[in-house]
């Protein structure tokens, strides 16, 4: 996978565990790592008395022997629990173990400089596998408290931290709406003031036209009488002469049809001005009923402010009143070792002495166990207890369900995108494990049966 595709990758997964604090992310990474083959294995380059190439890998379970060409499937074994003295002669080492029948474990390192590096690992191993099966002492009990009310603490401050981020959205959010809200009923009120102004012009106009349809009626009206006027001087002429008779006799004709020709006119203007008085009157009525509608928004207008104005209050008041987290106490832990040749480590209870020294024997000490005094829990102390660890039990079960899934997805997005040119040795035995369903701890098991005895002699043929 290239760079780019990493990063978007860890982007998404950001997001995904939007939530989690630096210690719990740091807790699951080391969860998922610590299944991994070469975790916590650190290798020095030893060879056995046939002087054949091998690896030497000191973990905190004990020490491992890996052939030269696999660091990822160990050949043998030995936990720290049999191991009884370890002694070293510049570049010799000799492990002894705590079955004193069996021979000893023998091998050497080419550089002399790394042997103090192998004996240092070995002891602060050692020390730490002794340590975790003591028993706490008072002061780790009182540390253990202390870390259990940070964390109830923190959880408390992050649930506060999450309700107050929620009641954030939310107040968000009901701003986004009353600005869409408010938006609407903007476009609301500009529609109904277009359809207002629309509705005035259109009242003018009708209005308008109106008073012109009076006007060519009250002409026509005259052009009637004006007509009917010519016909009365006609009728007074036409006894004058025949002719002027008949000649009025026709221009009364003609009169006669430009009168009905003129009334006809006048009957349809008449019409035609209560048809448009009519239309103003509806015109009037939308009118009344548009502004009697942006009446009424303007009142939800005003509703809705008041509405966002109180959520606001709500929310200055509960974010002035959200308290700032406190930082973890920071806590150190130091290893104190001798300088020297001779470096002896001591066991509890049963576990073997482990010392450093010359070729000679040395004696193991028997160290005594400190027993640290424990207050009794009553039964609701108890109780808690319990439903408080099956919370967190079914919180775990639950996000490891989902890391395994991220990282199969994962897997398979990889071997899409695998070269076979660029694979090693060792992504061939990983291969090879996983297709025969072995994993880092069943491979172990496997290291570790049988005998010291046989394990030394099988060191021996390598």
């Amino acid at each position: 996978m290239t760079a780019e595709m990493w990063e978007e990758r860890i982007r998404i997964w950001y997001a995904d565990h939007q939530g989690m604090t630096r210690d719990e992310a740091e807790m699951e990474y080391l969860k998922i790592a610590q299944d991994l083959g070469m975790y916590g294995v650190n290798y020095f380059k030893i060879t056995n008395k046939k002087q054949t190439e091998l690896w030497l890998g000191v973990t905190a379970l004990g020490l491992n022997v890996y052939e030269s060409e696999n660091k990822l499937e160990p050949k043998i074994s030995f936990p720290w629990s049999e191991i009884r003295n370890i002694s070293v002669d510049d570049k010799k080492f000799t492990i002894r173990p705590t079955d004193k029948t069996a021979p000893n474990f023998v091998f050497f390192s080419k550089n002399s400089r790394m042997n103090k590096l192998i004996l240092d690992l070995s002891i602060g191993n050692h020390d730490l596998f002794k340590r975790r099966r003591k028993p706490d002492t008072i002061e780790v009990q009182q540390m253990k408290a202390a870390a259990r009310e940070e964390k109830i603490r923190r959880q408390v401050e992050k649930d506060k931290l999450s309700r107050e981020k929620q009641l954030r959205e939310e107040a968000e959010r009901q701003k986004v709406e009353l600005e869409q809200r408010l938006f609407q009923y903007q476009e609301e009120m500009r529609a109904a003031n277009e359809a207002l102004r629309r509705s005035e012009e259109t009242a003018e106009l009708l209005v308008e036209k109106s008073r012109i349809a009076e006007e060519e009626t009250i002409l026509l009206t005259q052009k009637a009488t004006e007509a009917e006027q010519e016909c009365q001087r006609a009728h007074l002429l036409s006894a004058k002469s025949q002719e002027e008779k008949l000649i009025l006799e026709q221009k009364v004709r003609e009169a006669e049809v430009l009168v009905s020709t003129l009334v006809a006119e006048g009957e349809r203007r008449a019409t035609e001005a209560d048809r448009l008085q009519q239309e103003l009157f509806r015109a009037r009525s939308s009118e009344k009923h548009a502004k009697e509608k942006l009446s009424g928004y303007m009142k939800n207008l005003n509703t809705s402010f008041s509405h966002s104005a109180a959520n606001s209050s709500i929310l200055s008041a509960s974010m002035y009143n959200s308290s700032p987290h406190l930082p973890p106490p920071p806590y150190t832990h130091s290893l104190g070792g001798g300088s020297g040749c001779d470096v002896t480590v001591g066991s509890t209870g049963d576990l073997p002495n482990l010392t450093m020294g010359s070729t000679d024997a040395l004696n193991s000490t028997d160290a005594v166990p400190e027993y640290a005094s424990m207050e009794l829990l009553n039964d609701t102390d108890i109780e808690q207890l319990s439903l408080e660890i099956e919370k967190e039990r079914g919180e775990y079960l639950e996000r490891s369900r989902h890391l395994q899934k991220q990282l199969r997805q994962l897997k398979s997005e990889i071997e899409v995108l695998k070269v076979e040119e660029n694979q090693t040795i060792l992504d061939d035995v990983y291969l090879e494990q996983l297709r025969m369903g072995e994993t880092k701890y069943s491979t172990l098991r496997r290291t570790r049966s049988g005998n010291t005895r046989t394990r030394v002699a099988f060191f021996e043929e390598l």
